[in-house]
């Protein structure tokens, strides 16, 4: 019986002719249907979906806008960090600087030390050996004196044939004969 319901009202629409409006429009009780099951739609959207969303939307704005603060604080660090970094360098390159400027005037002061003590020590070890070689020229002399005088007073007394034993008349002998010696040499030197 349903099939005959159902072939007799497709014979009737048949049977009504469509015309041009009707055909774009569906019937009034789809479009109320349509309306109702939209604004139902709408309704779950706004109240239970939408609401959902934006929270999720706001945490993640949330996350990024912590994100964004941090990579700011970690760049800002970064600048700090480097700052202090050139700095510190810069600090050491003028420490490193005044070390080695330290360092030279220190050497330059040793070295001038180092001269000026081995002049000294030239000085004192040239003084040292003039006094040592006049001592050893005066003790040169002296025992040339004696050994000269002793062999020109045993000369003298051979010749004149008499004792030069007295000690002053030999040490006079001795004088005369060795200033005479003397001048004879710077005569010819």
């Amino acid at each position: 019986m349903m099939l005959a319901q159902t072939l007799l009202l497709a014979e009737e629409a048949h049977a009504t002719e469509v015309e041009g409006a009707d055909l774009i429009l569906p019937a009034p009780y789809d479009l109320l249907w349509s309306i109702v099951i939209f604004t139902i739609i709408a309704v779950v959207f706004t109240r239970v979906i939408l609401p959902k969303l934006q929270t999720v939307l706001d945490e993640r704005a949330e996350l990024i806008q912590g994100g964004i603060e941090k990579a700011e604080k970690a760049q800002a660090e970064a600048a700090a960090a480097l700052e202090e970094y050139t700095a510190q360098l810069t600090e050491a390159r003028a420490e490193a600087a005044r070390i080695r400027e330290d360092a030279r005037v220190e050497a330059a002061q040793i070295l001038a030390d180092a001269r000026r003590r081995a002049g000294t020590d030239a000085e004192r070890i040239v003084e040292t050996a003039q006094r040592q070689i006049d001592a050893e020229r005066h003790q040169a002399v002296v025992s040339l004196r004696t050994e000269v005088g002793s062999l020109a007073t045993e000369l003298a007394s051979r010749i004149v044939g008499e004792s030069l034993a007295d000690d002053a008349r030999q040490q006079r002998v001795i004088d005369s004969f060795l200033d005479d010696l003397e001048s004879t040499v710077k005569a010819e030197g």
